[in-house]
């Protein structure tokens, strides 16, 4: 499996969203790369293999595993994506400097949030969500947030959704859908047991799972009839685990709910109309 994305995906996003599940030797490069990308532009496929302790095939497969013709190409684009990236704001010490370094961080890690989309993906994807009987969540830890969110976007759209917080219920819920339901799978890993629980139960009933997260090759793509893959601000799984961020998934579900809401024409209209009517009589001075 290589990438599936955006064509014009930069090699760090395509990286952050595969090395978790490449080979072994694979990932010793890609890893090489994301640590110094600069450094990695100046180096030849040899270099680089010497510098990750890897043959210089593996350095080729890398590439290739990366959705690119060969390493020259692969250098090419990471010359590219330096190119452009934007110059970190000058730290002003303190917390505000570590939470402006850190909205910094998240800002030239934003041009790559889609970059993992492709339209027959999402317009399968919104289509699903538009068309099932039954429509329950799974998401949970740090990807639990993001249920209640879609959960709410979503019912304000005129798509009646179930998001249960505790995952033994999930897990309970996803096991009576039926064929023509679906189960909305969020787990930025893609790894989490309960999360991946619920997933099976839907399957045995013959559900449709789409899942969303933050790396092509997880378990639970595997297991999803429909992905996306929206990749992590970090550039590696360590990052996703130590300084994991939901923002970019935030933001695609926004995205998705809004392209859902189109998919659906007036009938989303009215009741995004009637959702905002009950805001208003809930208001007080």
């Amino acid at each position: 499996m290589t990438w599936t994305g955006a064509p014009d995906a930069p090699p760090t996003a395509r990286i952050a969203a595969l090395a978790p599940s490449l080979q072994p030797s694979e990932r010793r490069v890609a890893e090489a790369i994301a640590a110094d990308v600069a450094r990695a532009v100046d180096m030849t496929a040899q270099e680089l293999a010497e510098a990750a302790g890897v043959g210089r095939a593996s350095v080729v497969r890398t590439a290739q595993s990366l959705g690119y013709d060969g390493y020259p190409q692969l250098r090419v684009a990471l010359a590219r994506e330096g190119a452009s990236d934007a110059v970190a704001a000058e730290s002003v010490g303190g917390s505000l400097g570590v939470v402006q370094s850190a909205l910094d961080r998240f800002g030239r890690a934003l041009p790559a949030t889609a970059s993992g989309l492709t339209h027959e993906s999402v317009d399968a994807f919104v289509a699903a969500l538009d068309e099932g009987g039954r429509v329950v969540v799974t998401a949970n830890g740090l990807s639990a947030p993001l249920g209640y969110d879609v959960a709410l976007r979503l019912a304000s759209a005129g798509r009646p959704v179930e998001y249960m917080p505790d995952a033994l219920a999930q897990q309970i819920a996803a096991g009576q859908l039926r064929e023509g339901d679906v189960l909305l799978a969020i787990s930025g890993s893609g790894a989490s047991r309960a999360t991946l629980a619920a997933v099976e139960a839907a399957l045995a009933g013959g559900a449709t799972v789409l899942g969303l997260t933050a790396f092509s090759r997880s378990a639970l793509v595997e297991r999803s009839t429909l992905s996306l893959v929206v990749p992590s601000a970090g550039q590696s799984f360590q990052n996703e685990l130590l300084q994991t961020s939901r923002a970019g998934m935030a933001l695609v579900i926004e995205g998705l709910v809004e392209a859902l809401v189109t998919h659906r024409g007036p009938r989303a209209r009215d009741a995004r109309a009637a959702t905002l009517g009950a805001v208003s009589d809930s208001l007080r001075e």
